[in-house]
């Protein structure tokens, strides 16, 4: 046998490192409440308990499984667990899970119709699918990036083809990816003022539409610091007078538009020209997967439509998917999105979602309900920004003493002049336990 054979699949057999493998996940999935959330590594160990140099010779794969173990699981912070409260909480999903395995299997590169068939189709499909899960009507053009910073990249970057020299305008709480895609594009950005619920405010957007060439406006629908929801309505009435592309950004709360009751924060998006939302942030579906909407998609493809000798075929009347974003190479990610909605189905989306609601509002309940501490913006959805009695830096050193515990994970944010602790619900695996013991932590660490 020769070398090159032996070296085909390295020093795994599939069949019995794989079942390892899914059961190493499983124990993993399993135990997770027993691990610090955060890592408590020092930096720089990671790296220094591991080899300096590659090996010269095959190491077989339950060496491997031995360094998640003794090396890698220390140092992660874990932001699959149920107690990860910080940022907007995720989860990888057991279906979702499983796709990416399958999509590892496949690794297709889907950048044209023909290198990737059923991978486009697929994708196409899935996009229509959360289309009609999130109640928007048809005639959406759907593909997936791989996270929302690309996606609002390309939004803007079709607002520019359109109106080139045309600037920027979004809420001073509008996520950090549209001053980098600005930054990117060579565009200008000015912040727009917001009112006591954080929302973007028309007036003041009026003023700066007035003011200077604008080629686009970015409304939110769900803020980052506090979940805000702007409003659209207003928003687009004023795009259309102007001339301006509206791009909506609904990374964190456009999944849970799968409920009904919770569509009020989608009026007014139907007459965006684009839009976002992120399956891997509160859809249950494995980083990275993030679906831009449009009702322009010829726009998109005159900002990203490029076409050498080498990648033209003859068949015609087909989506190459390449044309639609910066990238060429295109993963598989279509395949863990359509498996995570076969697997939860429109009832188990929603009823995870209103879970996830109600957990917030408790929460909010106890802030409320407890002297000395407060709620510091409006809860629409499953995050609560908060804080207790006293200083910045007091408050700041509370959450610095709770992450430290291991037990829970926080974030913070700075509302006004004030900084603020924030708590996020998302997590598939979270139950009410897991909230009350952010709680008791919490308190705890204030008496100390």
């Amino acid at each position: 046998m020769s070398d090159a054979t032996q070296a085909r699949s390295g020093s795994v057999d599939l069949r019995r490192d794989g079942q390892a493998a899914v059961e190493w996940v499983a124990r993993y999935l399993e135990g997770m409440r027993d691990l610090p959330v955060r890592a408590q590594v020092e930096p720089g160990a990671v790296r220094a308990a591991l080899p300096a140099a590659p090996p010269e010779r095959a190491e077989p794969f339950a060496d491997v499984l031995r360094d998640l173990d003794e090396v890698i699981v220390p140092g992660t912070t874990h932001w699959n667990h149920p107690r990860f409260f910080a940022y907007f909480s995720i989860t990888g999903s057991e279906p979702g899970i499983l796709a990416e395995l399958l999509s590892a299997a496949f690794n297709v590169n889907a950048m044209l119709w023909r290198t990737g068939p059923a991978a486009t189709e697929l994708e196409e499909l899935a996009c229509d699918w959360l289309r009609q899960l999130l109640g928007l009507a048809e005639g959406w053009h759907g593909h997936i990036e791989d996270t929302a910073s690309t996606s609002t990249l390309a939004g803007l970057a079709a607002a520019r083809e359109l109106r080139p020299g045309g600037g920027v305008l979004c809420s001073e709480h509008a996520h950090s990816s549209v001053d980098k895609a600005a930054k990117l594009l060579g565009i200008g950005v000015r912040k727009v003022a917001v009112d006591d619920e954080f929302r973007l405010r028309p007036d003041a957007l009026a003023g700066a539409l007035e003011a200077e060439e604008v080629a686009a406006v970015v409304a939110t629908v769900g803020t980052t610091s506090t979940t805000s929801v702007d409003p659209v309505p207003a928003v687009a009435d004023l795009c259309a007078e102007h001339g301006a592309w509206l791009h909506v950004d609904a990374a964190y709360a456009g999944s849970a538009m799968v409920c009904e009751e919770l569509r009020w924060a989608f009026e007014g998006v139907e007459r965006a020209d684009s839009l976002v939302v992120n399956p891997h942030k509160w859809l249950f579906t494995p980083v990275d997967c993030s679906v831009l909407f449009t009702r322009r998609p010829e726009a998109l493809r005159d900002a990203f439509s490029l076409l050498p000798e080498y990648l033209r075929t003859n068949v015609e009347d087909v989506t190459n998917l390449m044309d639609y974003g910066p990238a060429l190479g295109r993963r598989f990610r279509a395949l863990k999105l359509w498996t995570v909605i076969r697997c939860y189905g429109r009832e188990g989306l929603q009823a995870l979602h209103r879970e996830h609601l109600l957990l917030a509002r408790l929460f909010a309940s106890w802030i409320e309900a407890e002297p000395g501490w407060e709620v510091a913006a409006p809860v629409p959805f499953s995050v609560v920004c908060f804080r207790r009695e006293g200083t910045d830096e007091e408050n700041e050193a509370l959450m610095e003493r709770v992450n430290a515990s291991g037990e829970v994970y926080l974030s913070h944010t700075r509302l006004g002049d004030r900084l603020v602790l924030r708590l996020a619900v998302g997590n598939a695996r979270t139950t009410e336990e897991d909230v009350a013991l952010a709680w008791e932590v919490l308190r705890r660490e204030a008496a100390a």
